[in-house]
Order: C-alpha cells, then structure tokens, then sequence
C-alpha cells in the first residue's frame, strides 16, 4: 500500500514538471520569436502606425497585414524592398475616377489629391475657357466623376455688333444664358434657341423694336375753274387763293437692329382741311382784229423786228395784258417797249397789218418789236429785220 502510494506521487511530480517544462519553453519561444520582430513605421492612406513584422519584403508585410494592394497603388519605397528594422513606408490605395471629355467616358485609378492633380497626371491641358465639374480644388474620392466641357470658338452677332467669343454650350439657349444675353418681347434668335451648337457657328440675335412714327402729310388742293361772261375771252382771274390741307398719319414700323424693315399704317386724322383754288375764266368774245382807221395819220417810226409764238418753251401763252394767245391764235399782236410804244396802242406794222401793242419782253428794249405767229414756221419766215410802224392812236 505504502509502495503504491509513493509511485502515484511520483508519476504527479513527474507530469508536473514535465507541463512547467513545456510552459518554460513556449514561453521562452514566443519571447525569442517577439524579440527577433523587426520594428518598421507605415503609414496607411494617411495614418501612421509603427507595426512589428517578420515579413521579409514589403509584399509580405501587406500580405501579412491582409492588405490587398492595387497596381495603381503607391507604395514607397519599392514593394519588393526588404523589411528592416526602422523602415517607413509610405502606402496610398488608388481610387477609382471616372473622367467624361466631351461625352467621352474613361475610368481610371489614381493616387492624386485633387483634381487638378489628376488632370496632371493625365495630362489633360485645360484653357481658361474650358469647363470642368467639381472645380480644380476638389478632393480625389473613390467613384468620383469629373466631367470636362472644352470650348470652342463661336461668333456672336448682338444687334449687328459682332465678336467671337469661346462657349461650352450645348444649346443655343444654353449660350445665351452663359454670355449673359436676355431677349426683349419682339427679339428674336437664328438659329432657334432648342437648336446644337457647334463650332464656328454664328449666333444671331436680332434687335426688334416696335415704334410709332407721325408723318405729317399736305392734302394737295384742286384747282376749280368758272367761266365769267364779264371777262374777255382767255383772260383768267383768281378768285379764291388755293390752300393746302394737312393729314397726319401714324404708323406702326418695325425696326431690327435699328434699321426699318416694315411700316403698317395703324391711323390718319385731318388737322386741316384743304381749300380749292378757284380761278374765273373769261368767256366774252373779244376781236382782236384791229380796224385800219385811218392810215395816213399817226407818227411813223422804224423798229428792229423779231417774231414770236405762244408755243415756245416756257412760254405761258398769256400776253403781259392778259391776252391768251393759244386760245385766240389769230390775234394781231406785238411785244413792245412801254416806254417807246405804251401798252394798248394800236399800230399799223409795215409787212404784218393793223396790230395792238399788248405784250412785252426782257429782250424788247428801245425802238425793237416782236410780232405774234401762231405757228413757228410763220415766226421763222419773218426772221429779223426793220420795219416801219405807224401809230395809229
């Protein structure tokens, strides 16, 4: 009993040392295994950690730490680098852009801050005129679209003023609101506001404007003729001075880019009525025929002579006394000097008869006359030449 009690105790001891062994063991590998660690700083998309490793590179070191890089990533320094002991590492994850030019759509990767960074980084050179959405200064995030509109020429011709200016527009509303342009009520735009734009399209915006104009405008007044049997036969008088009305007209005209393209009468109003002329004409018969009386008396002159018409150019056909020689074309009458021969004389023209000294002229100065044909071949035939005259009263 004794003996048995002793070999239980002694298989005790033995598995309690052996179990303090192994405790001893373990404890002293996990130390030597700890203390052998390289100590190494990384700093993770912008967080610095200090990390003990037994990775050999610094692929391990991310395996090891179950950090799935990406071949866009940046790692610093190189991956396939060896681990020792005070290293920093430097690690930013890409991020997944996507970037839209002109409608055109492209993904990539990148390690960029912002987004001028990457459009850097891509070298995508951008004009003051282009557009881009976020702006430059944004933050790079993953999944993040950037779209960039690139201008292109464009003339813009406003109220016939004309400029070329850069657009990112896609309409030509769309213009028109980025160049800061507002329509009147009667403007219009070429071409329609819903329609593309492209480059080195002309835009038109034409100017309309509706104003109203007053014309003054004379009403023109008639001449109005009465016979008077107390007149002579061609003579004429003035019995009522003929006065011109006056009508004001308004109109509604359109102009486009200040100048009239159409005028629409919208109202008239006489502001005063037009008064007729009224002329009396002489219808007593009157002959003019003068009588031979008696030809030896009277004072006898010679004149220089000339012949004229009714018909001439200019002419009126109305003596200075009133006479209308067209409508009495065989009348026997001469232009006179008054001073020489006064007005209302009856001669007797050697060559021509038994006359009246009813007319004048700017050419008749002195001892010359001018006797009256109806026709100018007559006037013609009697040329010049001096005569002798007698006066008869």
């Amino acid at each position: 009993m004794k003996n048995l009690l002793s070999k239980s105790l002694s298989k005790k001891k033995l598995a309690i040392i052996t179990a303090s062994f192994l405790v001893f063991a373990a404890s002293f590998g996990f130390l030597i295994f700890e203390t052998t660690k390289k100590t190494v700083a990384i700093t993770l998309d912008g967080q610095e950690k200090n990390i003990k490793t037994h990775a050999a590179t610094i692929s391990e070191l991310f395996a090891e730490l179950e950090i799935s890089l990406h071949s866009e990533d940046y790692v610093f320094p190189a991956r396939d680098t060896k681990v020792e002991n005070n290293l920093e590492i430097v690690w930013k994850p890409a991020k997944q852009v996507h970037i839209v030019k002109d409608n055109e759509k492209k993904t990539i990767w990148t390690v960029s801050e912002t987004v001028e960074e990457l459009l850097n980084e891509q070298k995508i050179a951008l004009s003051e005129y282009d557009k881009v959405q976020p702006n430059l200064e944004n933050k790079i995030k993953d999944h993040l679209e950037i779209e960039i509109d690139t201008a292109f020429p464009i003339t813009l011709s406003d109220g016939g003023n004309k400029k070329q200016v850069w657009s990112t527009s896609t309409t030509v509303a769309d213009f028109l609101s980025q160049q800061g342009i507002t329509l009147g009520e009667f403007d219009r735009v070429e071409p329609k506001t819903e329609e593309k734009v492209k480059e080195n399209d002309v835009i038109h915006v034409i100017r309309v404007e509706k104003v109203t104009d007053v014309v003054e405008e004379p009403i023109k007044f008639a001449v109005v003729t009465k016979k008077d049997s107390s007149m002579n036969k061609g003579t004429e008088k003035v019995v009522t001075q003929g006065k011109e009305g006056l009508l004001n007209k308004e109109f509604e005209v359109v102009l486009e880019n200040g100048k009239e393209v159409s005028r629409k009468l919208i109202s008239e109003k006489k502001v005063r009525e037009k008064t007729d002329k009224v002329v009396a004409v002489g219808s007593k018969t009157v002959n003019y025929v003068v009588s031979r009386g008696n030809e030896s008396g009277g004072k006898e002159i010679y004149v220089s002579s000339t012949a004229y018409t009714a018909n001439c150019n200019g002419c009126s056909g109305n003596t200075a006394t009133g006479i209308n020689l067209r409508a009495n074309p065989n009348a026997k009458v001469i232009a006179v000097d008054p001073r020489v021969i006064p007005l209302g004389t009856k001669v007797y023209v050697e060559g021509y008869g038994y006359a009246v000294a009813a007319d004048t002229g700017s050419a008749i100065k002195g001892n010359k006359i001018d006797v009256f044909f109806s026709s100018k071949a007559e006037a013609y035939r009697w040329g010049r030449k001096t005569v002798k005259i007698r006066i008869l009263n």
